[in-house]
């Protein structure tokens, strides 16, 4: 034993002296990090030196890594996917910051993106430390907090990855084989010594229910298999399961699902600091004009906070909006107007056989009244219109022939319009009582005190046997059978009607017709003929506010532009032109815009400015924009918040003072 002491020494000496300096030195890092105060910052990326890579490019959204060794050589590279679906690095960019603290962006199809980047000092990074970078958003006033840039050094990582070991072997201690809680060796000798024909499904493969167990044995399975169950072994497990969730937490302080870097380009500088590009899409809500960044963030050591980064100085970003160009002018449209209108309405009127009374207690007859006597009020109360007559058509359903189904329909008919005009006399007094005004019914002495003497006349008309209304309902209805329809067309080229309903008689599907379907033919219509007050012409033609385009402007403000060109494209207008340029339909907008010749306003140069920069004619676009500045001084300022216009001047070096005034 004496040899072995020394050598184990030897080994843990030395490690546990460079533990305590190692330790030592990562405390005084720590400590210098509350002494000098470090932050990350945010800045503004080049528009020009280097492009933000496009998202379509990569593969997934864990396809950019942080790629760490030992402390002082962490980087940050892009990184994808390859087919065996590990990491692979693909290039570190080299950057140099700008340091503007705003930017001008444009609104495009309702959102802008913002980019920005993030810079953290050599001195905040150690490969025991995990860097937690949280950029915060406020859009007017209210404040949102992005995903967060999570860096994390090789050996906190190394610390996670052992906790997730040690909970996985945790786990792997839980038995979830069921067989192995049996003492499989005393039941296999029970049943080979007692029950031999049982132990021979032991080489079976076929499957033994309990009851042909219970057979052979006399006791159930479920008995037998609780006899020989390792109790201490099931109690064991039991108390594992349940301490699942305690030693999750112990083992995993830090989870590392969820980390990574976002995906955007990702820019290494020489001095070991490095910089993360920062992309973010924002939906444009109505009234948006800025929106700041702030970033700040912690760093963890052994999964606790030694450090919180303070905030950094905000970015600010301008957002443009075409919404803001849009020509607010009310529109009118010419509407006519008739005098004499008509409302149509129809009831299910149940009738006892035979019979023309109108029963309220019959079937859903109470229910249909109410809705007529209903719309009747409406009307009768109505100022502007004026009830004339009603036409009450009543129809009938095939049974019986068809003289009688045509005295029985008129007498219906009457028999309605006699029931709605007490209905009506005794409206027309409530009226009289709460308003002082009165109509005439049939010539009675009723009267509209305030507009003058009217009669309302109840107009019967019949319809005896409702074929065109069955023929519909029988193409509709999915009981009869491709043979009953069939049946029933055949039987329907039967021009005598009392012919007709004889053979429908004797059919298979004749009861099913009689008790579904003919209910719904005793129908009673009501055309109701009315006229405007108001008017004496027959037709007036009048200029009101065009609300359904008023509404495609409000959609334009509300940055739905997808909803206001649906509505903005039959009219075809300057209005409409913005639209199709918030949504880049380019070409569209400079025809719409091209096509109007009596528009020679300073926004429909500067819109026409915006689309040929778009579509690469230059020189169109200069000669459009200079125009909207001689007409309207206020687009040269303009031109500075849309990037295609402001990125065209500096690029041509174009004087606004000379060739505006020139």
């Amino acid at each position: 034993m004496k040899p072995r002491i020394p050598r184990l020494t030897g080994i843990i000496l030395p490690v546990l002296a460079f533990s305590l300096v190692y330790g030592c030195t990562v405390g005084r890092k720590a400590a210098s990090l509350n002494r000098t105060v470090p932050k990350a910052t945010i800045g503004l990326p080049p528009t020009q030196d280097v492009s933000p890579m496009r998202l379509s490019s990569l593969l997934s959204d864990n396809t950019t890594e942080s790629v760490t060794a030992d402390e002082g050589e962490s980087i940050i590279m892009n990184a994808v996917k390859d087919e065996n679906g590990e990491m692979v690095a693909t290039d570190v960019i080299p950057a140099a910051m700008v340091s503007a603290r705003f930017r001008n962006l444009a609104e495009r199809r309702g959102s802008v993106d913002i980019s920005f980047d993030v810079t953290v000092p050599s001195t905040m990074r150690d490969s025991h430390w995990q860097l937690r970078l949280f950029p915060d958003m406020e859009i007017l006033g209210d404040h949102h907090t992005l995903e967060p840039v999570i860096i994390t050094g090789s050996q906190y990582r190394k610390a996670q990855l052992r906790g997730y070991q040690q909970y996985n072997k945790f786990l792997e201690s839980i038995i979830t084989d069921t067989t192995l809680l049996i003492n499989r060796n005393q039941l296999e000798v029970f049943l080979k010594r007692n029950i031999p024909q049982i132990y021979r499904f032991r080489n079976d493969t076929s499957v033994v229910s309990d009851e042909v167990f219970l057979s052979h044995w006399g006791v159930s399975e479920q008995r037998a298999l609780k006899h020989y169950t390792i109790g201490y072994l099931v109690r064991r497990n039991r108390r594992r399961e349940g301490k699942a969730e305690k030693m999750y937490r112990k083992y995993i302080k830090s989870p590392i699902g969820g980390e990574g870097l976002r995906l955007d380009t990702v820019l290494v500088r020489e001095d070991g600091d490095f910089i993360y590009r920062y992309t973010q899409n924002v939906n444009a809500v109505p009234g948006l004009r800025k929106i700041d960044v702030r970033l700040g963030g912690e760093i963890l050591q052994q999964d606790k906070r030694i450090y919180t980064i303070p905030d950094s100085d905000p970015l600010t970003f301008y957002i443009s909006s075409l919404s803001s160009l849009i020509d607010e002018s009310p529109r009118y449209r010419q509407e006519i107007t008739l005098r004499n209108v008509e409302v149509n309405t129809a009831c299910y009127i149940d009738f006892e056989q035979g019979k023309d009374e109108v029963n309220p207690g019959l079937g859903n007859n109470r229910s249909e009244i109410k809705r007529i006597k209903d719309n009747i009020a409406e009307l009768l109360s109505d100022k502007e219109l004026a009830i004339d007559s009603v036409v009450v058509t009543a129809t009938c359903s095939p049974e019986g022939t068809y003289k009688s189904n045509t005295a029985l329909a008129r007498r219906r008919s009457g028999s309605v319009g006699e029931y709605f005009s007490r209905f009506i006399a005794q409206y027309s007094d409530s009226l009289y009582r709460s308003y002082g005004r009165r109509l005439s019914i049939n010539g009675e002495e009723l009267h509209w005190e305030d507009s003058g003497s009217r009669d309302l006349m109840f107009l019967p008309r019949s319809n005896p046997e409702n074929w065109e209304a069955l023929d519909v309902l029988v193409r509709s209805d999915s009981l009869l059978s491709v043979n009953d329809k069939e049946s029933y067309w055949e039987i329907r080229s039967i021009k005598d009607p009392d012919s007709r309903e004889q053979r429908l008689q004797g059919q298979a599907y004749y009861l099913y017709l009689r008790e579904a379907l003919y209910p719904r033919l005793r129908t009673v219509k009501f055309a109701f003929h009315l006229h405007r007050t108001n008017l004496d012409a027959d037709t007036v033609t009048t200029t009101i506010r065009d609300y359904r385009y008023m509404e495609g402007l409000q959609a334009i403000k509300d940055r739905d532009y997808t909803k206001a060109l649906s509505i903005l494209r039959p009219y075809s207008d300057y209005n409409t032109a913005v639209a199709c340029l918030a949504l880049d339909y380019d070409n569209t907008a400079l025809g719409i815009l091209q096509s109007l010749k009596d528009n020679v306003s300073p926004q429909k140069d500067y819109l026409m400015a915006i689309a040929y920069c778009r579509i690469g004619n230059e020189d169109e676009a200069v000669e459009h924009y200079l125009s909207a500045c001689r007409k309207d001084r206020s687009m040269i300022y303009r031109g500075n918040l849309d990037p295609e216009i402001s990125s065209l001047t500096r690029r041509l070096g174009i004087s606004f003072e000379d060739d505006i005034t020139n």
